[in-house]
């Protein structure tokens, strides 16, 4: 019996599936993907073998090498309520585009004079800004009103989101929704910067200061 001669073809795969695939994946991930803004500052924090995580709700002060402080609060609504009660208390007017530039914005690290200026600068512009920080001597210390008023309203912030995680059916621990401090020291900052900066916190009962530092291998 003769053989049957299969005719030759090269094999092909159709890729309309996966690209479509990947074109969702990216869809998906610019929608939900949360752009971060540039820091104004740069700081090189020492390193250290915790394996703590930075957790959400966060209330930060960063310190850089020449002593000035900067302040970051992560929670966007709790922004805004902070920015409502710090320009009440330093009488300084905010329209609403800066009220929302603001609740989006990194650190800052200048007066609540220079604030609205501040706001609507470029991210890049804000690094060449000439400013001593944020004020915290004793006849002016914006920065423990900073930190009074950022308590108040992440802890009003962190309350609304436990609230909508039971509403969820979920078991929420409420500590994980509780405002976390922490401190962010560059190296060669002089320690004295640090130490004015703690005694903040020290001094509005605020005692679990976490500070940040790199990671490091742990001893053998």
């Amino acid at each position: 019996m003769p053989k049957i001669k299969m005719p030759k073809s090269s094999p092909s795969i159709d890729m309309t599936p996966m690209v479509d695939l990947a074109f969702l994946l990216v869809t998906f991930f610019m929608l939900a993907a949360s752009f971060r803004s540039s820091e104004p500052v740069e700081v090189d924090v020492p390193s250290s073998i915790s394996d703590k995580i930075i957790p959400e709700n966060v209330l930060l002060v960063t310190i850089d090498k020449g002593g000035r402080v900067f302040f970051n609060l992560s929670d966007p609504e709790a922004r805004r309520e902070l920015l409502m009660n710090m320009a009440g208390k330093y009488k300084v007017a905010f329209s609403e585009e800066q009220i929302n530039k603001f609740t989006f914005m990194s650190s800052f690290g200048c007066t609540m004079q220079e604030l609205p200026g501040y706001i609507e600068m470029p991210a890049d512009d804000r690094k060449n800004l000439n400013t001593t920080g944020i004020p915290l001597d004793s006849t002016n210390n914006q920065l423990k009103d900073w930190v009074y008023y950022g308590n108040i309203a992440a802890l009003n912030s962190g309350k609304t989101a436990f609230e909508e995680a039971k509403l969820k059916g979920d078991t929420p621990d409420p500590n994980d929704f509780k405002p976390k401090f922490t401190l962010k020291v560059d190296n060669k900052a002089v320690y004295v910067h640090a130490q004015n900066v703690i005694n903040v916190f020290r001094d509005l009962n605020l005692n679990n200061l976490n500070f940040i530092t790199s990671m490091e291998m742990a001893p053998l």
